[in-house]
């Protein structure tokens, strides 16, 4: 696999409008439309979704960019290193570098703030979310492809992704031991196939048994499919800070907490009640 495109979509004097951009846009876009959809479906008004994305949407970027400069990114000069020599570069989000869940921390303290504020359910406008965010985060990841970063070790397998030498990480950018023939897995791919997936699975349970889910289940049910998957992926990426002399990082930790708690407390909510058996 190769990128069929330039990063650049078009560009007029020094402003570019980017693949990268117009992809994390358009995912944004997809999940909002699933999100107000599902909120009209309750009988609540859909416009308070698009009120709330632009509400949400600036926190969450930051949070996003904030947490991969000082938590994601290794510790190297080429990684966390470049951007403290270089702040400026922080502010050059258009050039790759956010995780998912800075934007769940900072965009999500946004949206209770914009619920409380607008006097909403904020289960209700959390479940939306959830419905949308795989859907908008399976388009999302394919800006990763584009700019050819998101991606794992060397592999033989037939759908591995070139990397070009100058989007390579330490090791790989050493051509004399890794040439341009080598192939990397392709771990955006693996992302959004899984959360394309979760969004068809989530899809089919908020209406298969939409009169059994209660306000907040299809949140919980996000935070435990994303998060799982989010969990093992992360085993084989090449651009993360792991703690030393350990195969885990940050997003381990978190996404483990994530499943761990979510399940509990959908068991919790869903238990079923204990028949006493009946005296004679």
């Amino acid at each position: 696999m190769y990128p069929p495109f330039d990063p650049i979509l078009f560009q007029i004097g020094p402003l570019a409008m980017r693949w990268y951009g117009l992809l994390l846009v358009g995912g944004m876009i997809a999940a909002a439309t699933v999100a107000s959809r599902y909120v009209e479906r309750k009988g609540d008004n859909g416009d308070n979704v698009w009120d709330m994305l632009l509400f949400v949407l600036i926190p969450a970027l930051i949070g996003a960019r904030l947490y991969y400069v000082f938590i994601q990114s290794p510790r190297t000069p080429e990684g966390l290193g470049r951007f403290l020599d270089n702040p400026w570069t922080i502010l050059q989000i258009w050039t790759g570098g956010i995780h998912i869940y800075g934007a769940f921390i900072f965009g999500g303290i946004a949206l209770l703030a914009f619920a409380r504020w607008r006097k909403l359910s904020a289960l209700l406008y959390l479940d939306a979310v959830a419905l949308g965010a795989p859907l908008g985060q399976a388009i999302g990841r394919i800006a990763n492809f584009i700019n050819q970063e998101l991606y794992g070790p060397p592999t033989t397998l037939p759908w591995g992704l070139r990397i070009d030498a100058e989007h390579r990480i330490p090791p790989y950018n050493d051509l004399a031991a890794y040439p341009e023939s080598v192939r990397f897995q392709p771990l955006f791919l693996y992302e959004s196939l899984w959360n394309f997936v979760g969004f068809g699975l989530l899809f089919w349970i908020s209406r298969r048994f939409e009169d059994r889910l209660r306000p907040g289940d299809l949140l919980l049910l996000y935070l435990i499919w994303y998060p799982a998957g989010r969990f093992m992926i992360e085993f084989v990426r090449t651009d993360s800070w792991f703690f030393p002399g350990t195969p885990f990082n940050v997003v381990h930790v978190l996404s483990a907490i994530a499943v761990a708690v979510s399940l509990a407390v959908l068991i919790y909510r869903h238990r079923g009640r204990v028949v006493q058996p009946a005296t004679r």
